[in-house]
This record gives C-alpha cells, structure tokens and sequence, in this order.
C-alpha cells in the first residue's frame, strides 16, 4: 500500500496542473473573448433602443477570475475522484472470482493454509495490494497460526474496518475542494460588492452601469460556484457509497468463501 501513495500524489499534482492550463487556455482562448463580445453588443443594444432588456449569457456569468477558480478545482476533484473509482471497480473486480477454490463441503484445516496461500502469492504483484487478496491472506495466515476460527473472524473484521477507515480519511482532499468551491463563490461576492460600493458616487449622478456590473460579478460568482458544489457533492457521495459497498462486500465474500469453510482445532 505504502507504494501506492506516491503514485497517487504524483496523479494529484499532474492533474491539478492539467487542470489549470486546461481552463485558463479556455478561459483566454473561448469565454473571456466571447463575454466581452456580448457585454459589447448588449451595450451598443441599450444605448440604440430604450426599451431592450439585456439577456443573460452563460459568458457573462461565468467569466471572471472567481468561477474560474471553481472550475479548476471542480476538474482537479473529478480527476481525484475518477482515480479512485477506478481502483474500487477494480477492486470489486475480484469479487467476482474465487481466488479460494474448493468442492462443496471440503474444509480448510490449519495445515492447508500454506497451500491456500500459496495460491494468493500467485496472483500478480499488482492484484496482491487489493483488498481482497490481503484480508484473504491475512487471515490464512492467522488461521494457521491459531487454529481458531473466532479470531480469524475478529482479524478479519479489524482489517476490513481499517481499510474502510482509511478510505473514508483519503476523501478528505475531495471534501475539502468541496467545501472551497462555494467559499471562493463568496470571495467573488465580497469583491463584486465592494466594487459596487466603491462606484456609489457615479449612481448617485445617474450612472448606475457601474454598480449593476459589479454586483453581477457579485451574483454570477455565488451562483456558479454552488452549482459547481452541488454537482461535486453528488459524485463526493456517490463515490463514498461505491468504496461501502467495497467494503461490505469484502467482509461477506471473506465470510462466505474462507470463514465458514475453516475448521479449527
């Protein structure tokens, strides 16, 4: 597992960098060009026709430096979570060989473990790190030192809880993003009011252009960064609802396939 991490990390920082000049070339490229475009015709609009009412474009709302922001990290925990879906699929992947074959009630007895095990450290280096294969064969091993089966049931459940421990402690990065993406919404709010705040004086003379522009980096910046976070949220849950079922279904497969065929001493 240890060998693991860095791989991770490294995916981590390749992809929050990916994202990055994913979304500022786009943003240089296609958003900024074509909101200034609108913001220009619907200018030249208000000053030829009295009674034209401006619509709003998805440019325009998602323009400034703000949502900007919330969409590289919005792309960073997708790369996150898309990482880590992957190795639960591929986990669960497992469950559906048996990796412990035997005929219908044969049982295993402490002096057959080597051999079971045997059969595990066959598997590639790669499938050795998964769930599965290290709870199976942690527990051959228990059961081969022990005999009892009670406590092979009890090393399991340890084992099954820490993985799922661990997984629940590695969405932390994922949750955090969540929680960064509406708060930098905020920043943006902050910012448009104060703009409008400071551009007070030109409304009182009758320009109110100013202050309407700046509360709508005010209100564009909340609402696209909440709509980003509820997205993200949805897949945050959906994720951890597929590594549970990860783990639950581990410790049945465990369960089924080992515990219930070991006779202790």
């Amino acid at each position: 597992m240890r060998r693991q991490l860095p791989v991770e990390f490294v995916f981590q920082l390749f992809s929050l960098f990916l994202s990055v000049i994913l979304v500022h070339a786009m943003y240089v490229a296609w958003i900024r060009p074509q909101a200034n475009a609108v913001l220009e015709e619907q200018q030249i609009r208000l000053e030829q026709e009295a009674d034209y009412v401006p619509e709003r474009s998805l440019y325009v709302i998602v323009r400034d430096f703000e949502q900007e922001a919330c969409l590289i990290l919005a792309l960073w925990a997708l790369a996150i979570m898309g990482y880590k879906a992957r190795g639960a699929l591929r986990e669960r992947s497992l469950l559906q060989r048996d990796l412990l074959p035997l005929a219908e009630g044969v049982r295993i007895l402490p002096e057959d473990t080597r051999e079971h095990a045997r059969q595990l450290r066959a598997l590639p280096e790669s499938q050795q790190r998964l769930l599965l294969p290290r709870v199976l064969l942690s527990a051959l091993q228990r059961f081969g030192a022990t005999g009892n089966v009670q406590d092979v049931s009890s090393a399991t459940q340890t084992l099954v809880n820490a993985e799922a421990e661990r997984l629940e402690s590695e969405l932390s990065m994922i949750r955090y993003i969540a929680w960064a993406i509406p708060s930098i919404g905020f920043i943006g709010t902050v910012r448009g009011i104060g703009q409008a705040l400071t551009l007070a004086y030109r409304a009182v003379e009758g320009d109110i252009s100013g202050v309407t522009e700046s509360l709508g980096v005010a209100f564009n910046s909340t609402f696209f960064a909440l709509l980003v976070s509820i997205f993200i949220m949805f897949l945050v849950h959906q994720l951890q609802l597929l590594q549970e079922r990860l783990v639950f279904e581990t410790s049945d497969y465990c369960d089924e396939r080992l515990i219930r065929r070991l006779q202790g001493d």
